[in-house]
């Protein structure tokens, strides 16, 4: 009977769990880092690098994602179609127009180690630019992820009491 018990253990820390995270005003590495941990499953205690043992992922709002400073515009993703005169780069910014779901499974694909267990994990990568996601992934997600930086509100969303019990640097001359 221990046995039994054991291999029902051992099925449960194996078996894969679906996560989320909102990507809403959330740096992309910062949000593949994460991604990465949970793909590769190093969360779990009895991770090891040759066993495929990570969960699924499921990042929302991908469209939402924040860079910090000019990044926008000064990043730049480059690829080669392998013949001659195919050197393409594109800003961050031109990239993110065209597939808003591009910059995170590029830069989640970038952390991943560099083996043959990493298009297997990044298939259990699960983007959307929006909030909307497909009901039977929405049945699977069992937990969701804190987001890895505070999102900063907006002077609107301040109410009145905080306004005025917010400290005064000079006192207005009557």
């Amino acid at each position: 009977m221990a046995s039994y018990s054991r291999a029902a253990q051992q099925w449960a820390t194996f078996s894969r769990v679906w996560h989320i995270i909102d990507g809403r005003m959330q740096p992309p590495g910062k949000i593949a880092a994460l991604c990465c941990t949970h793909l590769q499953g190093l969360h779990k205690p009895m991770y090891h690098p040759l066993s495929d043992c990570g969960d699924h992922v499921v990042v929302k709002n991908t469209r939402h994602i924040a860079f910090s400073g000019n990044k926008w515009e000064q990043k730049v993703y480059s690829s080669h179609t392998g013949y001659p005169g195919g050197f393409k780069q594109v800003t961050a910014a031109a990239l993110h127009r065209k597939d808003p779901t591009a910059i995170v499974k590029l830069a989640t694909y970038g952390m991943l180690p560099k083996n043959l267990l990493r298009r297997t994990m990044i298939m259990r990568l699960h983007l959307f630019a929006e909030e909307d996601i497909p009901e039977e992934i929405l049945r699977n997600i069992s937990t969701e992820l804190k987001q890895p930086r505070k999102i900063p509100r907006r002077l609107n969303e301040y109410t009145q009491e905080e306004i005025e019990a917010y400290p005064r640097l000079w006192i207005p001359s009557p």
